[in-house]
């Protein structure tokens, strides 16, 4: 009896250790962490959106201090600090402003005008960063770690003032533009939590479809150069999750007048989501293979750090508000 129970054992972890290669993740970690977000971000909204619009603001600076470490390791200065403080200003005011695209538009180019003058002073505070980057140049290749600015002379210098200026506008141009367009339809059609819940949870879901239905069915490479894991089925996959979460959305929230005009709605959401997150993946998977690291960051044990999780939701969400705003959902 014990026999049979440490083969079945054994060939439990086996069959784990296939479906962690097949995915790339400790799935058990994984699913535990899935867990805790989502109870987070339900928690939030069924308190109050402002929480929610709190917690996001949250997450960015997380994200931010990612980015900060990640560019760091090869050379590239933003200062962190400044986008911290304009990311949360953007998001803030494009919520609780009379005028949220005014808001929005107006925080946006003045981050843009502070951002480049702070990356242009190049200032750091601390030994904080040196730290981080050190930790992170321990698991990546010899090249990335012989381009940081922290293992040889001369530091940022081997890099343009311009260089530093660019990749910090750039932040802001990923960073708190796009969140905002996840803040933005919280102010519209009285729908928050609906919205909140396409906007974040339905691109999670994509990358759930496309992750199984890579691993158990993907054959075809979708890009074997950005990223090797990524097929043509779970693009597929990615679209039906997401097609079958708008349409659960969509049940919940609207009325029959909503379903007999705008029934297409759930179909077009669910292809643009599964298309466009499936594009920020490979944005994100280009960038890190560009730096020469595997994951963004280390907070989210299974997924590795906020920006591998909000990447998808961020590329996502300008196209998810054009569709709630033009359909008048």
């Amino acid at each position: 009896m014990m026999e049979r129970n440490e083969q079945l054992h054994e060939e439990a972890e086996e069959a784990l250790d296939q479906i962690n290669k097949k995915t790339g993740r400790n799935m058990p970690q994984a699913i535990g962490t899935a867990v805790l977000l989502v109870a987070l971000i339900l928690g939030s909204l069924l308190l109050s959106v402002d929480l929610f619009v709190l917690l996001v603001v949250v997450f960015m600076v997380l994200a931010l201090w990612e980015l900060r470490v990640d560019f760091a390791t090869v050379g590239l200065h933003i200062p962190v600090v400044m986008l911290w403080i304009c990311s949360a200003f953007t998001l803030i005011a494009t919520y609780y402003a009379p005028y949220h695209l005014i808001a929005m538009s107006l925080s946006v180019i003045v981050s843009i005008i502070l951002v480049a003058i702070a990356a242009s002073a190049k200032l750091s505070f601390g030994n904080r960063l040196s730290l981080a980057v050190a930790g992170k140049l321990s698991s990546t290749d010899a090249s990335a770690r012989l381009e940081s600015s922290f293992n040889h002379d001369g530091g940022e210098l081997h890099h343009s003032r311009l260089s530093h200026v660019a990749v910090s506008v750039l932040t802001v141009l990923y960073i708190p533009l796009l969140a905002s367009c996840i803040i933005i339809p919280l102010t519209f059609n009285d729908h928050p939590v609906a919205h909140a819940i396409m906007l974040v949870f339905l691109p999670a879901l994509s990358d759930t479809g496309g992750l199984f239905a890579g691993a158990w069915l993907g054959k075809h490479k979708l890009s074997p150069r950005i990223s090797p894991k990524k097929s043509v089925e779970g693009l597929i996959g990615s679209m039906l999750f997401a097609m079958a979460g708008a349409f659960a959305v969509f049940a919940c929230t609207y009325d029959s007048s909503a379903w007999a005009t705008r029934w297409w709605v759930p179909i077009i959401a669910g292809i643009l989501i599964g298309a466009v997150g499936t594009f920020g993946d490979l944005c994100a998977s280009m960038l890190k293979r560009d730096i020469g690291i595997k994951d963004m960051g280390h907070l989210l044990k299974g997924h590795g750090g906020v920006m591998d999780r909000v990447d998808s939701i961020l590329m996502s969400a300008p196209f998810t508000c054009a569709l709630l705003w033009i359909t008048s959902l």
